[in-house]
C-alpha cells in the first residue's frame, strides 16, 4: 500500500490557453468587423473610387444586333431547322462600320452554319467551338480589332 500512496496523481491539463485563444479570436474578429464596417480600412483614394458609382467603364463595349437566321438542315438530320440569333461585341469606335457590314456578316454566318454536319450541332461543346469559328471568320470580314466577341442569343434546333 505504501507504493500506491507514493505515486503522484496525474495532473489535469489546464484549459486556460484554449479559453484565451477563443477570447482573442473573437476580439480580433470583432475588431476586424468594426474596422471594415466603419471604413477605417479604406484610405482616401479608395473612398473616392467607391463613391464614384456613375463613372463609365474605361472601355465600354458596343453591341451590334444581327438579324435572326433560320438554317435548313439536311434531310438525314433529326431536326429540320436551326434558329440562330446573335449580337456582336465591337469596339465603340467601329460600331457604325460593323453595323454597315451586317449583310456580309450574316452571309458568312449563314454559309458557315449551313455547312455544318448535324452531329456537330449536337455535341456538348458545340457552342464553344462554333463561337470560336464564327469569331475567327467575322474578324476576317470586319477587320482585326473591330469585333471582340460573338454573343449567341438563340441557338435552337427545331
Amino acid at each position: 500500500m505504501s507504493d500506491e500512496a507514493a505515486e503522484p496523481e496525474p495532473q489535469k491539463k489546464s484549459k486556460m490557453p484554449l479559453v484565451l485563444g477563443v477570447v482573442a479570436g473573437l476580439a480580433g474578429a470583432g475588431g476586424g468587423f468594426y474596422a471594415a464596417w466603419s471604413g477605417l480600412l479604406m484610405g482616401p483614394e479608395m473612398e473616392e473610387k467607391v463613391e464614384d458609382h456613375g463613372a463609365p467603364m474605361p472601355d465600354m463595349p458596343a453591341f451590334v444586333a444581327l438579324d435572326p437566321l433560320i438554317i435548313s438542315l439536311p434531310p438525314q438530320s433529326p431536326h429540320k431547322h436551326l434558329r440562330f440569333r446573335a449580337h456582336l461585341e465591337v469596339a465603340p469606335d467601329y460600331q457604325a462600320e460593323v453595323a454597315a457590314l451586317s449583310p456580309r456578316v450574316i452571309d458568312v454566318l449563314h454559309d458557315y452554319l449551313s455547312a455544318l454536319e448535324p452531329a456537330e450541332l449536337q455535341e456538348p461543346a458545340a457552342l464553344t467551338t462554333l463561337r470560336g469559328q464564327m469569331l475567327r471568320r467575322l474578324r476576317v470580314v470586319a477587320g482585326e480589332g473591330r469585333i471582340r466577341d460573338v454573343l449567341i442569343a438563340e441557338f435552337v434546333l427545331d
